[in-house]
């Protein structure tokens, strides 16, 4: 065997080709649409419901999530502590989520002891009960865990930016407050489940080692037959945009040690022809760890551990954000040089080694992130609830090879406006 010689260098080689394992659709026979991805070679499988129905279809706050979170408080045939015990005992682990628009339930099991668990998430979703008892319990522990987190900085500047951007009686900039843990009950959770927990409404992933056993047991506790209210649908209200006239919004909070900072405005939606170049610029201004924001204000200027841009996408709406912390006495320091960074992609071009450094971050950041098959269910479930097209991740990876430095200035020309971006401050006033 030759031994490499750990002097040199290896060469860096871009990347030929990216594929990704497609999944495979079954209809089941209560039209319910199952998608089966067959990756790894761990004796582990996942299964994930996804409910078309989030925080954009609930009445109040809270809503969404307590009713996902309840599932497992008890079944028709379980109480909750029967549920922890067999999941526990199969050696199974058990995710609730929900998103803007999306509520998600995530089993990850041994693949020989799929039939006992799923079997267990099948009551869970199909029979919840809603107990008073654990719904208190878990009711003051969010409730807990709000206070806790409404004292830091980044949560009020998070909250604050949507608020100014959307408005506050919009769904995405209207957050929970103290007094909406108290008016929600078990009432309204039971409403939003039988308006949106159906077969109708759903849509199943498995992957990992998927066997014939695993799809025959996803038909029979989920597929089989209509449950729930099938002939409810999901429905998302029509919502105002009421965007806040102010450039600069400040939250103070006395005692705080430094100052969060959100700079934010809207942007491009996935769908936009430009949005995948855009990504490009956005990834070069601040999203990795060699960014312009981070070369600048961390390194060169020391004004902050860590300083990030992104693009946040929302169904048929984005927002560009540039988030950070820094010493309350550096804030007006660090606007200044973000706007800085913005002009300068707009005026100058872009370098060749720069642009082929963002290139090599983003398509190696491809590659980490779709490599098992947990992540691949991630991935093609993104592209479902998104009601993105299937070849999204190849016109991604299109766009990153392809995007040269003038397209990048034009974007920045384009696409960096300034003026409609809101700075939100939350920190001690200065």
């Amino acid at each position: 065997m030759t031994t490499p010689d750990r002097t040199v260098a290896p060469e860096i080689r871009q990347l030929d080709d990216f594929s990704m394992i497609r999944p495979e659709r079954h209809r089941m026979r209560n039209g319910m649409p199952l998608f089966t991805i067959q990756a790894g070679s761990e004796e582990v499988v996942r299964f994930d419901l996804v409910v078309r129905s989030g925080q954009l279809q609930q009445d109040q706050p809270l809503q969404a999530v307590f009713t996902n979170r309840m599932l497992r408080e008890g079944s028709r045939v379980q109480t909750s502590a029967e549920i922890a015990e067999m999941l526990d005992y199969y050696g199974a682990w058990l995710d609730l989520s929900v998103s803007v628009d999306c509520s998600f339930v995530t089993l990850y099991s041994l693949s020989k002891y799929f039939g006992k668990t799923i079997e267990v998430v099948a009551s869970m979703v199909k029979e919840a009960v809603f107990p008073e008892k654990e719904f208190a319990v878990i009711r003051d522990i969010h409730k807990h865990q709000f206070m806790v987190n409404n004292q830091r900085v980044d949560v009020l500047s998070r909250k604050q930016l949507n608020r100014s951007l959307f408005g506050i009686t919009h769904p995405l900039g209207r957050y929970a407050e103290l007094d909406d843990y108290d008016r929600i009950d078990v009432g309204v959770l039971k409403e939003y489940y039988r308006r949106n927990y159906n077969s109708g409404n759903c849509s199943a992933y498995l992957s990992g080692n998927v066997t014939r056993d695993a799809i025959r047991c996803v038909e029979q506790h989920f597929g089989d037959a209509e449950w729930g209210n099938a002939l409810s649908s999901a429905v998302t209200r029509e919502a105002v945009v009421a965007t806040d006239s102010r450039k600069r919004v400040f939250v103070e909070k006395e005692d705080a040690m430094q100052s969060s900072l959100r700079i934010g405005g809207f942007t491009l939606d996935r769908k936009h022809p430009d949005y995948l170049k855009f990504r490009v610029l956005v990834t070069l201004f601040g999203g990795y760890f060699g960014s312009r924001l981070m070369s600048n204000i961390r390194e060169e200027k020391g004004y902050t551990y860590g300083i990030g841009a992104g693009i946040v996408a929302y169904p048929g709406t984005g927002l560009l954000v540039v988030s950070t912390e820094t010493a309350n006495e550096y804030v007006e320091q660090v606007i200044s040089e973000v706007y800085h960074e913005m002009d300068r992609l707009r005026e100058e071009r872009v370098s060749d080694a720069e642009l082929e450094m963002v290139r090599n971050y983003m398509l190696g950041d491809m590659c980490r992130s779709y490599e098992n098959p947990f992540s691949l269910s991630d991935a093609w479930a993104y592209i479902e609830t998104s009601g993105l097209d299937t070849d999204y991740y190849c016109r991604s990876l299109a766009a990153i090879r392809e995007t040269s430095p003038e397209e990048i200035q034009l974007l920045a020309q384009k696409y960096f406006c300034k003026e409609n971006l809101i700075e939100v401050v939350a920190g001690k006033k200065v």
